[in-house]
């Protein structure tokens, strides 16, 4: 029970913090799940309901902010949602997933301790088209390969190339979050019978968590300091999983 109890708390957190930034969450769950030792089977259909949950909630709030902007998220998505869809139907060899899912982890470690540059104001860049699909493609297919919306590489992408403002880069990959949440998990509906019972404790405490974690990015509050305490704690899951055999 103690366990259920902390792992809620931490799946709560992870929320908050990731919807701050227009984030579903995943890589968090991941870790809390990683770090709890949970078995990868459960681990990514887990993940992506929780993301759905989040991702849904932050869509909503930031459309009607008027953060998200559909000609930069159509691009990433046109590809990334099918072949999210095929990354759900594949089933990796444990140790490789652990291995891909370490290195995510550790990559949206590095996410959250590096502040955005994007965040001083400037005009955007024109959208490459070639460049944006096949981003999304790959995105995409990696998304629904470990159970991740694919935000922990979008907005850097977006903020990086000078596409978006930080703003629309929340508004359009919680959205880009929501259709490849949807897509990987549909690519795997067997996987869905994995999902613990413990989902009714971690599902609402993922929702409050976005719901508040929302609020606050709309208000444009940066909790740095909160986001490299949760990078610290990606890092040592992600160090985790590619140490386990």
């Amino acid at each position: 029970m103690i366990e259920i109890i902390t792992l809620t708390l931490l799946i709560f957190i992870a929320a908050l913090l990731y919807s701050s930034v227009g984030h579903g969450g995943a890589s968090g769950y991941l870790a809390a799940m990683a770090l709890f030792s949970l078995a990868p089977a459960v681990m990514k259909p887990t993940a992506l309901v929780l993301n759905l949950v989040v991702a849904t909630v932050g869509t909503i709030r930031f459309a009607r902010a008027g953060h998200f902007n559909w000609k930069i998220f159509w691009p990433f998505a046109v590809l990334s949602i099918p072949l999210a869809f095929v990354g759900g139907t594949l089933k990796l060899p444990t140790q490789t997933y652990k291995i891909i899912l370490g290195c995510v982890l550790l990559f949206a470690a590095w996410r959250l301790i590096v502040k955005p540059t994007a965040e001083t104001a400037g005009k955007s860049k024109p959208l490459s088209l070639p460049l944006a699909l096949g981003c999304g493609g790959i995105i995409g297919l990696l998304s629904g390969l470990t159970g991740v919306g694919g935000g922990i590489f979008l907005s850097p992408l977006l903020l990086a190339l000078g596409w978006a403002d930080v703003r629309k880069t929340a508004g359009v990959s919680v959205a880009f979050i929501l259709v490849n949440s949807a897509a990987g998990l549909l690519g795997h509906l067997a996987s869905v019978e994995k999902i613990p019972h413990e989902i009714v404790w971690w599902a609402p405490a993922a929702l409050v968590g976005g719901l508040i974690g929302a609020e606050l990015g709309s208000r444009r509050l940066a909790p740095l300091t909160m986001r490299r305490l949760l990078a610290v704690v990606l890092a040592v899951a992600g160090v985790k999983m590619l140490l386990t055999h």
